[in-house]
């Protein structure tokens, strides 16, 4: 296995190992599982509202390093002078369908229409908690350029975002945003699809984010895998490694971590903070809403990692480790 471009067999992207991506064989099981949970899966509170200050984003973060997390994988990165959004979802619900599938706990902090200007919009795959329909065509008709994996494009253009402005990206391929900030594609271990009969037919990644000043690691979806430790090894240290610690299930091992093994991707990956993503929005699986940062909490502690733990909404530097414990006031 190397960081070499991803591979295909019989038309179909494949992952750098085998994976089992739970499909039709483990829906009798997942439903069962289902059935018979008792997790508060959804918040019995209300969560929040939030609200971003807009008015931070008039000035240049001071550290040169401030993130927005606006819930799950969307996340707006100011870094050394450019603004990078990745896997923007604002919908209500992470379907097909604006009437049922996993409902948001909170509303987005942050309009669309508020946001700053943008340099570039990131997008890992094409599964609907990561790709959003209504909120792409939001961006239609502007010249925001979209760096996607491949495949991926073809969506973007028919939600009418410029075919000039999308650019598709296979594992390590690298573009430059303005002329200091390098974005690089890297392997996850995961799977793709937005429908029963295309899966897989398109790629998924994770991304290297370099500036002058700063490196950092956004993780998208991935089970656990060798990759880490190459991509901590050619790209590594970072100063912030943002991981998906939810949505982890008995099974589907292989394409999510959940906590434990996130924490372990971190120090793989030789991360010097670790900025826990893809928890605490929808309900994606069968384990509490809070669970996943909890057990996170508790991980960190005992592998002495420094944990970066934004509250949703709110910009916040990079100056070093730093939790809001945003969830507990919802428990």
């Amino acid at each position: 296995m190397s960081l070499e471009a991803s591979r295909k067999k019989a038309k179909k992207y494949i992952n750098v190992i085998p994976t089992d991506e739970a499909g039709f064989g483990k829906m009798i099981p997942i439903l069962r599982e289902y059935m018979g949970n008792k997790a508060e899966n959804s918040p019995k509170k209300p969560i929040g509202p939030f609200k971003t200050d807009v008015k931070i984003y008039n000035d240049a973060p001071e550290s040169g390093l401030r993130i927005t997390w606006v819930g799950h994988s969307s996340i707006l990165i100011e870094i050394d002078g450019k603004r990078i959004l990745t896997d923007p979802v604002w919908g209500d619900r992470a379907s097909f369908s604006k009437y049922f599938g996993p409902k948001r706990f909170f509303k987005p902090a942050i309009a669309l229409q508020d946001l700053p200007p943008l340099d570039a919009v990131l997008l890992s795959h094409d599964h609907y908690d990561h790709l959003d329909k209504e909120t792409i065509k939001f961006f239609a008709g502007t010249d925001i350029p979209f760096y996607c994996s491949v495949g991926v494009g073809q969506y973007l253009e028919k939600w009418g975002i410029f075919k000039n402005f999308v650019f598709e990206m296979d594992w390590g391929d690298s573009v430059l945003i303005g002329n200091q900030v390098v974005v690089t594609s890297t392997p996850s271990r995961h799977f793709s699809g937005r429908g029963v009969v295309n899966r897989n037919e398109t790629l998924w990644a994770s991304f290297v984010i370099k500036g002058p000043k700063h490196n950092i690691y956004f993780g998208a979806d991935s089970g656990w895998s060798p990759s880490f430790a190459e991509i901590g090894k050619a790209f590594g240290p970072f100063d912030l490694t943002m991981l998906e610690v939810g949505a982890y299930g008995k099974y589907w091992p292989d394409i999510h971590m959940g906590p434990d093994h996130a924490s372990n991707a971190h120090i793989a990956l030789k991360g010097k903070l670790m900025m826990p993503i893809h928890y605490g929005t929808f309900n994606l699986a069968p384990h509490a809403w809070y669970e996943p940062v909890e057990r996170l909490e508790k991980f960190a502690k005992d592998k002495k990692i420094d944990l970066f733990v934004p509250e949703p909404g709110k910009p916040t530097e990079v100056k070093g480790p730093y939790n809001s414990a945003w969830w507990k006031k919802f428990m």
